[in-house]
């Protein structure tokens, strides 16, 4: 039985990244000025934020963790579901499934686009409202976690929607926005979960951004609903559920 060295598997990790990190920077390069991609990632969770948010008496520090919340989940999943059916229509995704890769490499390389991009608006928004708004913070980690793994949640759910066989953006975004919507008013960031039926609060707990808003909102005023080590772990079962079921539907859709 021939024996696998580790040089051997840093070897292949390191291609894998390093691919990985290619399909990313291409993403970045081309997608992130589309006008499709603006006003899906920040305009529109802007304005529906600001829609629902409209005539409250509530503090910056009550309004800002949903705003980020929000600008995370539609900007980290808006990237991948313009990219990937534009270059099927292209040809150039059956490269990318031809080149010596696995699909693992793929889908985090898409993630990683999307990721990026989410940041990029995240660090926007806390800058601004820390500079106009001057709300105040209490635990800076916690904030950085919950923008960092929420992105690459959201990040990967965007890249799991874009197998979906289509050389139509539309399709895909629609798909998307199924899910979006819902976790919006089932996670906390409108409504309190304390105040929602007991079925509400029970879909809540298998949304991931019930637990990353919990982590921005302790950043931001202390309180949380769980530790952040639950916050944090709920994330990455997440992250590595939405991979694994990407890389079943691209290897079956694609076969």
């Amino acid at each position: 039985m021939p024996s696998i060295s580790l040089s051997g598997i840093e070897d292949r990790l390191s291609r894998e990244l390093v691919a990985a990190w290619a399909i990313a920077k291409k993403d970045v390069l081309i997608y992130y000025l589309r006008p499709g991609v603006i006003v899906g990632g920040v305009l529109f969770p802007l304005f529906m934020f600001l829609a629902f948010t409209a005539g409250k008496l509530a503090t910056p520090v009550a309004l800002v963790p949903g705003l980020i919340g929000i600008t995370t989940l539609f900007s980290a999943s808006s990237i991948e579901p313009v990219s990937v059916p534009i270059e099927r229509r292209m040809a150039t995704f059956d490269r990318l499934l031809a080149a010596p890769i696995s699909l693992n490499a793929l889908v985090l390389g898409e993630s990683l686009s999307g990721l990026i991009y989410s940041l990029l608006i995240a660090v926007v928004v806390f800058v601004a409202a820390l500079v106009i708004l001057m709300t105040p913070i209490t635990n800076i980690p916690l904030i950085v976690l919950g923008i960092l793994f929420s992105s690459l949640c959201f990040a990967t759910l965007g890249t799991l929607f874009a197998a979906y066989p289509t050389e139509n953006p539309g399709d895909i975004i629609s798909m998307v926005n199924v899910v979006r919507f819902p976790l919006i008013f089932i996670s906390g960031v409108f409504i309190p979960i304390a105040t929602l039926p007991s079925v509400g609060q029970m879909i809540a707990y298998i949304s991931p951004l019930t637990y990353a808003n919990d982590l921005i909102q302790g950043g931001y005023n202390g309180k949380m609903m769980f530790h952040p080590i639950v916050d944090v772990a709920m994330l990455i079962v997440f992250i590595l559920l939405f991979q694994l079921i990407a890389n079943y539907l691209y290897k079956r859709f694609n076969d």
